[in-house]
């Protein structure tokens, strides 16, 4: 069976890259090796 969050963050910056950082809450779901499908739906540009 399939689990599912929904997660809403604002995109962070790491260096020159651009990062979604996964709440720490979520840790022992996403381990290492783990498929994930991502859907990104931009709720509100930024400024």
């Amino acid at each position: 069976m399939a689990k599912e969050f929904t997660i809403r963050k604002k995109i962070a910056k790491h260096g020159k890259n651009t990062i979604i950082i996964i709440p720490k809450l979520l840790q022992g779901e996403l381990k290492p090796k783990t498929i994930v499908e991502l859907n990104i739906k931009i709720l509100e540009e930024a400024q």
